[in-house]
């Protein structure tokens, strides 16, 4: 039986203290097996055989089908990525532009009909609005979100004890190498950033929201960032039934039109900008800002949420629950 055969929209609305993850994403109370991804023997041993370049080019294929990639994928977590490297971490050229960023607001209506399955409070999207030009200089986004691999690299050099909650009991998670790290703080991902700009004498940081939206949503602004339709396929969240994360690059067909990989689902990102109201908009209080206060913005949705959190417009946030699962992506200044 499919996730959604589970969903209950009432459930979804509010995140209730009393109820727990399971039961917010209209799971039952007895055991739910997540989407199976193994191969059989043949297939796997096949695959091993394959090589670095081999599973490189599975895991990044529009083609493999999803076991196949993510198979790929786990063999390069333990055998080593090439395409990760924390010192010279894989970015992308964005020229200057003077997108619009956000949702219009004559849209709102059309949004919450399209998403009238999940039962959102309205307030949620009307965070998106207005829509408002932002003009920004060139700047560089990372292709993936940072991984495991790399923040080890960050902890091991630094010394600094910002160990990932996902990090069960401190253990480096050597299986999810390639993963994107989760079970961080905005503090923990901003000293990421100065640590990394110091070892390479770069300008790397968090990305700004208008920078962050632009990279996922491009000129043509769109709604996801392969379309402006939802594709259960082309990511990481709770449509696709897997639950946990999955190696970066996994979904390439949802690459955003700059070519950014990840930018919905997965995990969630955090980036530069506290919440407030957009240029002419009014600060809306909902759950988040009622749990928490003032609190960072976070973008693209994860594993563990459903598909309006990967609207490229969308603005969240950490609630104090184990079901929002936060990472970040690098930016950088062009001299």
């Amino acid at each position: 039986m499919g996730l959604m055969s589970f969903h209950s929209p009432e459930r979804m609305r509010r995140a209730c203290p009393e109820q727990s993850d399971r039961e917010l994403l209209g799971l039952p109370r007895s055991y739910t097996p997540a989407r199976p991804l193994s191969l059989t023997p043949d297939t796997f041993c096949a695959l091993v055989a394959g090589g670095v370049a081999h599973w490189v080019d599975s895991l990044e294929s529009k083609e493999c089908d999803l076991s196949y990639r993510f198979n790929a994928g786990q063999i390069l977590a333990c055998v080593g990525d090439p395409r990760l490297n924390a010192l010279t971490p894989n970015m992308i050229d964005v020229p200057a532009a003077t997108p619009h960023i956000g949702l219009p607001s004559e849209h709102l209506p059309a949004v919450l009909h399209d998403l009238a399955d999940l039962n959102l409070d309205p307030d949620w999207i009307a965070k998106e609005t207005p829509r408002h030009p932002v003009t920004l200089a060139a700047y560089r986004i990372g292709r993936y979100p940072v991984t495991n691999l790399e923040y080890r690299t960050f902890l091991v050099d630094s010394g600094e004890p910002r160990i990932p909650t996902d990090w069960f009991l401190g253990r480096y998670p050597l299986e999810r190498a390639n993963h994107p790290v989760s079970g961080i703080t905005a503090e923990d991902a901003q000293c990421y950033t100065q640590w990394l700009s110091a070892r390479t004498g770069r300008s790397f940081r968090l990305p700004t929201e208008a920078q962050w939206e632009y990279a996922a949503a491009g000129p043509q602004g769109l709604q996801y960032p392969w379309g402006d339709e939802f594709l259960p396929d082309h990511a990481n969240t709770a449509e696709l039934g897997v639950f946990q994360t999955t190696p970066v690059g996994l979904f390439a067909n949802g690459a955003s039109p700059f070519g950014c990989l990840d930018m919905a689902g997965n995990v969630e990102e955090f980036v530069a900008d506290d919440y407030h109201a957009y240029p002419g908009g009014t600060a809306i209080k909902d759950d988040l800002v009622s749990a928490v206060g003032s609190h960072r913005v976070a973008r693209g949705g994860s594993f563990s949420r459903f598909r309006d959190l990967a609207r490229t417009t969308r603005r969240h946030g950490k609630f104090p629950r184990d079901i929002y699962v936060m990472g970040f992506r690098l930016a950088e200044d062009l001299q």
